[in-house]
């Protein structure tokens, strides 16, 4: 029997998982809050929720956590942009954990469902880009290629089984009430305060507050229309540079150097010799040379006129979501010291 409002959040350990599930609380909505283990509650300590286990790879596992679901939010994914085995360890996880999702809910009886995709599953053939333009045509990236996918997978699956489906593609999350792992957005603000990136990449991130992104998906439960899809993302897109600079005003104790103009050879050299380093160490390196050749130069602005027409969406400024998440990171900074990291 489906219990009124229940909303049931998967990947809600994680940074916008986590985020939307203290939303949704704050809103009166009941919640029941999944993970892949069931030992980690940390994130939940005085949350009034309930946690339970279930693995999007295992679809048996989701139709125990949905019974009695009205709204599903479907967060839980493998976000990571490199992996040892990428076709194994990001597609295939994130496209079978797309259909196990849409199965399992059709099996537990849930009405509506809040799909998690990404900015990575748009055209940016024009700019701004649009949800309109469809979907992304480089296929050069696993992940880029899982979130392509997944999401036609979704959108198929939900006409099939008469389940209605709402789509979400959110830019690079950052901000407050983040657990280690840190995800790849908020790494990049890590590695900037740390002052690992010495090389101008000329790569460029739209920066959004994962509490927008949170709101964003919960208007989408209640404005969205069925087989649609929002873009939860800033406008314009600001630069590794740009970002660096901000550090720098808001920390000058830090003495933080913009990074240094090199040759694109010489880019493609140095995010060879991290590849290398990468798969003997089994680490994610800080550039690879797919980043370089599919990311540098590559202007990431959006038209969200749809998102704030339909959804009511309104963002913070992408200059305050990355001032505010520096100043998390360094008043948070013991939490997120490497060896703190779990899996």
């Amino acid at each position: 029997m489906v219990q009124k409002n229940l909303a049931f959040v998967t990947g809600a350990n994680g940074h916008l998982g986590n985020n939307l599930v203290r939303l949704l609380i704050s809103k009166g909505v009941p919640v029941r809050a999944s993970v892949r283990n069931i030992s980690h509650k940390e994130p939940f300590a005085g949350l009034d929720c309930e946690v339970v286990q279930a693995d999007i790879t295992n679809k048996q596992s989701l139709i125990n956590a949905l019974q009695g679901v009205e709204t599903f939010y479907a967060v839980g994914a493998a976000f990571k942009l490199w992996a040892k085995d990428p076709k194994k360890e990001i597609y295939d996880v994130n496209l079978d954990g797309t259909k196990n999702t849409i199965e399992a809910a059709a099996e537990a009886g849930v009405k509506r469902i809040v799909y998690v995709s990404s900015i990575a599953a748009l055209n940016y053939s024009q700019l701004p880009a649009r949800e309109s333009y469809g979907y992304n045509p480089d296929r050069r990236d696993m992940y880029y290629n899982s979130k392509n996918d997944g999401e036609k997978l979704a959108f198929e699956l939900a006409k099939k089984h008469a389940i209605e489906l709402v789509a979400v593609l959110p830019a690079a999350m950052i901000g407050s009430e983040a657990f280690a792992p840190l995800n790849v957005s908020y790494n990049i603000i890590r590695a900037i305060l740390k002052k690992e990136i010495p090389v101008e990449t000329n790569i460029t991130l739209n920066w959004i507050d994962v509490k927008d992104v949170a709101e964003g998906c919960y208007l989408a439960a209640t404005k969205g229309r069925n087989g649609e899809r929002y873009i939860l993302a800033n406008e314009k897109c600001t630069s590794i540079q740009e970002t660096t600079k901000i550090a720098q005003k808001l920390f000058p104790e830090l003495k933080i150097k913009l990074p240094a103009a090199v040759p694109k050879s010489i880019l493609f050299a140095i995010a060879w010799c991290m590849e290398i380093i990468s798969q003997i160490r089994g680490k994610a390196p800080l550039l690879t040379t797919k980043d370089i050749s599919m990311f540098s130069g590559l202007q990431q602005d959006f038209d969200i006129s749809k998102a704030q027409t339909e959804l009511g969406f309104n963002p913070k400024n992408s200059t305050q979501a990355v001032k505010e998440a520096m100043q998390y990171l360094r008043d948070h900074e013991n939490r997120f010291r490497p060896d703190s990291y779990r899996n």
